[in-house]
């Protein structure tokens, strides 16, 4: 697995707070385009101002590509993502290609982001 390193630089912040920023990673995407994360579907649904929600293409990636035809995915969360979450460039940010999402480690996502202790409580 491939750490990013993540340069957090301050925006435009005009007399407002720093924002708290939250990463997602592939399993918490996966959480919740499968509705198994209450935590993180109202991160993303209810979007507060306050936090800043962010990924990488290639986590976007690796949780679509893991999602199975019976998962019944609803689009509209997947547009909700888009909408919410920044999504930086993988390629940018580690200075190497994306990997090729392959059996293994779709099945390591499915495995870990469906355990039941990962399910509720966990920060994304």
């Amino acid at each position: 697995m491939v750490r990013i390193n993540i340069d957090v630089k301050p925006g435009n912040t005009q007399g407002t707070q720093p924002q708290n920023m939250k990463f997602l990673s592939s399993e918490a995407i996966l959480r919740y385009l499968l509705g198994k994360d209450e935590m993180i579907e109202t991160l993303i649904l209810c979007k507060p101002e306050d936090v800043e929600l962010i990924t990488t293409d290639h986590n976007v990636y690796e949780a679509l590509g893991s999602t199975k035809p019976d998962d019944n995915v609803n689009i509209s969360r997947l547009t909700k993502l888009l909408e919410v979450v920044d999504i930086i460039s993988y390629k940018e940010k580690a200075n190497a290609p994306k990997p090729i999402l392959k059996d293994e480690r779709v099945e390591e996502l499915r495995r870990s982001s469906l355990s039941k202790d990962k399910i509720q409580g966990e920060q994304p």
